[in-house]
């Protein structure tokens, strides 16, 4: 059963979210690890995964991708276009859920859909994506209402706010025809004034070891709706770039985000 499967390479295997692919992939009915790859200078190279006693860490290389069939990048962001290069020469697809990359390096990843099919999220949380596609809908339907969107994470977060906070910013700016470089509110302090009409409040909150949870509010004359996401644990971000992996095989070269994952290919009317 296990040789029947198709065979996943897996970059930035060692790291946390590298760990619980590998957990996903050992339970998954369709895809099964078939090499990980760490950098070259790790203290992983030539160690076994675990549950894969016989696949080991090397480096990315595209003849060590022989045999896989797609592959899975949660590593850093400045090994992002060495590992996407391997890939368009391999023409194999790729998902990228590794995040904190720059505009130049999403060009990098959008360009290559020219040559191989390629998805990034900064999210792989299949509920996270349908709650931007619900937050753009909102927007585009409460019209005048004001939106605030709140994250929490654990402590050791390093960044604020998180990129899926302003994904969700960017989803409603988008709705609307705004930027969220524009009218996004990071901080508020002091005598700050009364609310600008067309602002995007994103605020985030730290402690504990919270995995993520997301809420955007909408708040209007009498009434607010609050449209929330929480996650228990990082096995969903995982499970959804397993989802994103087996979604790309057999198509045809084109840059996909996870909600084309959800909807089949098909985007929502704007």
């Amino acid at each position: 059963m296990r040789e029947s499967r198709v065979k996943v390479a897996l970059i930035g295997a060692g790291g946390r979210m590298g760990r619980e692919i590998a957990a996903v992939l050992a339970e998954d009915p369709r895809l099964t690890l078939g090499a990980a790859f760490e950098s070259p200078h790790s203290p992983l190279l030539g160690r076994s995964v675990s549950g894969f006693p016989e696949i080991v860490y090397e480096p990315l290389s595209e003849s060590a991708l022989k045999g896989c069939s797609v592959g899975i990048d949660f590593s850093l962001p400045e090994g992002l276009r060495a590992t996407v290069d391997a890939f368009r020469s391999a023409r194999l697809p790729l998902v990228v859920g590794t995040t904190g990359l720059s505009p130049d390096d999403r060009d990098y990843v959008r360009k290559a859909g020219d040559e191989i099919p390629i998805l990034w999220s900064p999210n792989m949380s299949l509920g996270v994506n349908l709650l931007a596609i619900l937050a753009g809908q909102a927007a585009r339907s409460l019209g005048g209402f004001d939106c605030e969107i709140l994250e929490i994470h654990h402590r050791h977060k390093k960044d604020a706010p998180s990129g899926t906070a302003l994904f969700l910013g960017e989803a409603v700016a988008q709705a609307r025809n705004q930027l969220l470089s524009q009218t996004g509110v990071f901080v508020r302090h002091g005598l700050t004034g009364e609310r600008e009409e067309d602002a995007i409040g994103v605020m985030a909150l730290r402690g504990g070891d919270v995995p993520g949870d997301h809420t955007v509010f909408f708040l209007g004359p009498g009434e607010r709706l609050e449209l929330t996401h929480r996650a228990g644990s990082r096995a969903v971000f995982a499970r959804g770039a397993v989802t994103a992996a087996a979604f790309l095989l057999g198509r045809p070269p084109g840059f996909a985000t996870m909600a084309d994952v959800l909807l089949g290919g098909e985007r929502p009317e704007e």
